[in-house]
């Protein structure tokens, strides 16, 4: 396959995995910031979903204060934002547009209604009371083309590359989500334990959908280190950082079989899921979360870049 299709492809369903993951994101901090009181509080849980979205250079370009209002705005259709939902919404239209050929035209068709509906839905500025149906809409939207991705593509190279823009993607979502919660949003180590910071662990578990799992796994049982094992060590679940790592490394692993030629995003593949089969949480928050999580994301760019050294998406 051409580099610059394979590219396409890649960042086609990392530009449609963002903009779902930003949805999410702020659906976090926005459930995260009712547990907590109004005032210079409510402004600093906004100033953190933007701190964790890496857009908060670019939003204080244009904003002095993190209102509601500002960070729904940037986040959901400001034009200046290029990771912006509407923004990644359509460059994942773009880049479909581009290697459409590879498509069936059930994928070519969703991501184009995606398109259109996202558009009108984000015509006007969101209002907080609105903010739940769209960032469901958006949510919606996206997984109807991975839909029909799973229910009508050969499971061939151009899968694999759409699918392993997915899953990086994916990774970096669920880390930055960790850290809001953990290292950003929570008032005070004090609060460690308590009901509030219950509150918050039960709020991303919904925001990542996996609340349901969760207690088919843990009963009753909710405490902050079992949902953190969770969303980072257990492999079954599809959001979690072991599963997206374990998803990663097998599409480049079939992409070393079909073209016969092992590249070094391989080598880095294996070894940051060789990370997650050999550690425990009670040594992930030992040595700490936020140290954690923030080498994973370093890590997680470092593969997502070498992936594209290898396979020449740039020509």
């Amino acid at each position: 396959m051409l580099g610059k299709t394979a590219g396409g492809l890649f960042w086609m369903f990392r530009y449609l995995e963002r903009a779902e993951n930003t949805a999410r994101l702020l659906a976090a901090g926005w459930h995260i910031a009712l547990t907590r009181a109004g005032g210079s509080e409510a402004q600093s849980e906004w100033q953190s979903i933007i701190t964790t979205a890496g857009m908060d250079a670019g939003f204080r370009t244009k904003y002095e204060e993190y209102s509601a209002e500002a960070v729904i705005d940037y986040l959901l259709r400001d034009k200046d934002n290029p990771s912006s939902v509407m923004g990644a919404i359509s460059a994942a239209r773009s880049n479909a547009r581009l290697v459409r050929t590879a498509l069936s035209s059930e994928v070519w068709e969703a991501t184009n209604e995606c398109w259109m509906e996202i558009k009108a839905l984000l015509s006007r500025p969101i209002t907080e009371r609105a903010l739940h149906d769209t960032l469901t809409q958006i949510r919606f939207r996206t997984s109807v083309v991975r839909g029909a991705l799973h229910g009508t593509m050969l499971r061939n190279d151009i899968y694999a590359f759409s699918r392993l823009g997915t899953f990086v993607e994916r990774a970096d979502n669920t880390a930055r989500i960790l850290d809001v919660k953990y290292y950003v949003l929570l008032p005070s180590a004090a609060f460690v334990g308590q009901a509030i910071d219950n509150a918050q662990w039960e709020v991303i578990l919904r925001s990542v959908s996996a609340e349901s799992s969760y207690r088919w796994i843990n009963g009753g049982e909710s405490t902050p280190i079992s949902i953190a094992n969770f969303l980072i060590l257990d492999d079954q679940m599809p959001r979690s950082l072991a599963f997206c790592a374990k998803k990663v490394r097998e599409n480049l692993a079939f992409l070393e079989r079909c073209y016969l030629s092992r590249q070094e995003s391989n080598v880095l593949a294996e070894a940051l899921q060789h990370r997650f089969d050999s550690q425990s949480i009670e040594t992930i928050f030992e040595e700490g979360l936020h140290e954690f999580l923030t080498q994973f994301l370093l890590d997680n760019g470092k593969l997502a870049q070498q992936v594209e050294e290898d396979f020449r998406f740039n020509g």
